[in-house]
This record gives structure tokens, C-alpha cells and sequence, in this order.
């Protein structure tokens, strides 16, 4: 669907996608925003004979189409689906291109939530995983086995902020013969595009920058791969677990700014990050705008910007970095990312705690925050005093 009259330019500039893409006034009342369609079913103008192709709202809602194909335009690829969840959309990813006895190759610092999915649900299905330092193109090359069939990355990953060299990668997928899934949900697509750079599909939590509210769950695949899509599409249908109408109402919502959000996110994080680093009680930074990072360069050359999200290491241990969290006030304690509101957690009690004892576990002394809009001054002060 995401081929239709309405589909915008290529030429046109982001910020203009993300506000009309899919999205063409109402034809029966002229209604700028797309309505709401919380409907089930729909009227068939005889048996068989969908009207504008719609039958029932788990196959297709308009709602949702519009969403769907927002995101095709603003990923560049040809298909855009809609889910529940992040780990909804990961989920059928998984049951679309795997099969008991083939192989993944996962980040080492993945989401406690995809490796949850790949340790505690996939393997038992008989997916076999693996983990790399996926920002090390050759621990990546050696990770690939004759049954691997999805080189999985994050980048920036989460929660310690690594970069991968995406376009690397890519070419190591192909001369594997595997795909390439690119995990975008930390960048967003105004930061980066990792389709144009070689990957095959893009996942997204739209709970996080692309709604940006912290009003909904989401999740979403982009591909540019038709006939992939047509697959996608099939086993989101066939699974069921699909974006609402008012969900996708609600992404779509938080789309429209997530450009002039994403610039100030990045620019407040940045100046923290660069406070933080001068900061006797912490002990490292994690940032990929800090020319120290060791994924600079890569990021500056893939990324439109550097993003609103930073972790670093408090002196003390473990229960320092706890200290941190609980101290702060305008800085909120919870779990997700990508509000306009800001963020601290303890990743290895909170969002990665199920990585404890794995090669993936984080640092006991790791603080990570997501970096919202409000004023950057008020922030700061905010973390020092946390810190003090």
C-alpha cells in the first residue's frame, strides 16, 4: 500500500515526509489530520468485493496504512509495517525469515529485551544465536556460520552507546548471503538511514523517539525488499499482533515534530555529555558525539547527529550509580526513552537486568539517561546535584 497517488516525492526533505507522507487531507471532509479509524470490520460491496481493500482491522486498518506508509518514506523503503511492540515486530521478523536450525549473530550490548527474546523464546523454537562486537567488522565476519541467516545490529546500541559501521556490515551480509537488520530505535530515521547504507530491514520501538511522548507502545519493520515485505505483511496478519488504530494515531502524532525533537534531544545531550566527562564522580562516558568515543568518526559519517541518549560509569560502584538515580529530580526514574521528558535508570537492576550473568551484562556502575527537551542549564544542575 505504501505505492499509493498520495506517496510523496523522494526529493522532498524529511521534516516535509514526516508531516504528509501517507497522510493527504480527508477526501470526504477535508480534514487535515488522518481520522481515527476505530473500527473491526467494514461493509464489502458484495462477496469478495473489498471496498478501498479493506475486510477486517487486523488485516488492514487506514489508520494504520497511513502510519505504514509514513514510515516507508521516512526510512526509504518500499515497505512499512505497524505493530504492537518493538518486540512485536522483532518477533515476526523472526518467524518470517527463520527456521529451527538456522543461526543469528546478536550485538553484545543488545536491548535485555531482544536478547530475552533470542535466550528464552527463540532458542527454545531451535534458533541458534551467537554474540559479536558487531563495531568489529572482522569479530563479525568470524561470528558468521554456514547456517547464519540475520546479522543483527543496534546502533547506537543500548545501553552503552556503541556504533556500528553499517555500511561494513552490510557488505559483510552480502558476501555471506544473509541480511542485515539494523535496529534504528535509538537514532530514529532523522538520524539515520540505514536502508541507504545497505541494510535490509529496520526495526524500530515506536514507544520511544518516533512517538515521543511516552503515551504508546509501538513497534515497527521497514524494508525496501518487495518481495521480503510481502512476507512481512503476511505473518503480521497470520500473528496478529498489530498496531491499533489509535496507537498509530498516536505515532503518527509525534512523527509530525520528530525532527525539531531529535535536534534538541542531540543538543542537550551533548552538552551534558561534555559536562559529565569533566566530572569528578564519574568515571566514563558513553557518547558517540564525544570525540573520546571510539565510534566518532563512524557515527559523524552515518548519522545526521548524535542523539539524546547518554550512559556513563559513577565512581563508587554500584550502589553510587543507584545513589544517582534516586537523587535526581527532574531527571524522572523509569524505564524507556525517547520522551520529551528526561530519563534515569540503573540498567542492571532495571531495563538489562535479564542479561545478569550473560556475555551480555552491563556495568553494576552504569547510569543511563534519555536526554528530553526541557532546559539543558536546568538539567545539568539536575545531575550535579545528583552526583554531589
Amino acid at each position: 500500500m505504501n505505492n499509493s497517488p498520495h506517496s510523496p516525492r523522494a526529493h522532498q526533505h524529511f521534516e516535509t515526509l514526516a508531516i504528509h507522507a501517507g497522510q493527504p487531507a480527508d477526501a470526504q471532509t477535508g480534514a487535515v489530520v488522518t481520522p481515527i479509524y476505530q473500527v473491526s470490520t467494514y461493509k464489502q460491496d458484495g462477496v469478495g468485493g473489498l471496498r478501498g481493500g479493506y475486510e477486517y482491522s487486523r488485516s488492514a486498518n487506514p489508520t494504520r496504512t497511513a502510519l505504514e506508509e509514513n514510515l516507508a518514506a521516512l526510512e526509504g523503503g518500499s515497505r512499512g509495517l505497524a505493530f504492537a511492540s518493538g518486540l512485536a515486530a522483532e518477533d515476526c521478523l523472526l518467524r518470517t525469515v527463520l527456521t529451527p536450525g538456522d543461526h543469528v549473530v546478536i550485538p553484545n550490548d543488545a536491548y535485555g529485551g531482544t536478547f530475552r527474546l533470542f535466550a528464552k523464546v527463540a532458542e527454545r523454537w531451535g534458533v541458534q544465536w551467537s554474540v559479536a562486537d558487531t563495531s568489529d567488522v572482522q569479530a563479525v565476519r568470524d561470528a558468521v556460520r554456514p547456517q547464519t541467516k540475520l546479522i543483527w545490529v543496534e546502533t547506537p546500541s543500548n545501553p552503552l552507546l556503541g556504533i556500528t559501521d553499517i555500511a561494513a556490515l552490510a557488505g559483510v551480509a552480502r558476501q555471506a548471503g544473509v541480511r542485515l537488520v539494523v535496529d534504528n530505535t535509538f537514532a530514529s530515521p532523522y538520524l539515520q538511514q540505514p536502508l541507504a547504507l545497505g541494510a535490509d530491514v529496520v526495526v524500530h520501538s515506536m514507544t520511544k523517539y518516533m512517538g515521543g511522548h511516552s503515551d504508546v507502545v509501538g513497534g515497527a519493520l521497514v524494508t525496501s525488499d518487495a518481495e521480503l515485505g510481502e512476507e512481512l505483511a503476511y505473518h503480521q496478519n497470520a500473528m496478529g499482533a498489530v498496531a491499533g488504530p489509535f496507537d498509530a494515531w498516536l505515532v503518527m502524532r509525534g512523527i509530525k515534530t520528530l525532527a525539531v525533537r531529535m535536534d534538541r534531544h542531540s543538543s542537550n545531550a551533548g552538552r551534558i555529555a561534555e559536562m559529565l566527562s569533566g566530572h569528578a564522580k564519574v568515571t566514563r562516558v558513553y557518547y558517540p558525539g564525544l570525540t573520546s568515543h571510539p565510534g566518532h568518526e563512524i557515527a559523524a559519517k552515518q548519522m545526521r547527529d548524535f542523539g539524546g541518549m547518554v550512559s556513563f560509569q559513577v565512581a563508587g560502584g554500584e550502589e553510587a550509580a543507584v545513589a544517582v538515580c534516586d537523587r535526581a529530580q527532574l531527571f524522572t526514574l523509569g524505564e524507556s526513552l525517547g520522551g520529551v521528558e528526561s530519563l534515569i535508570e540503573h540498567p542492571g537492576r532495571m531495563t538489562h537486568a535479564s542479561v545478569a550473568g550473560s556475555a551480555l551484562e552491563v556495568p553494576a556502575d552504569l547510569v543511563r539517561i534519555s536526554v528530553g527537551i526541557e532546559a539543558v542549564d536546568d538539567l545539568m544542575e539536575d545531575l550535579r546535584s545528583a552526583l554531589a
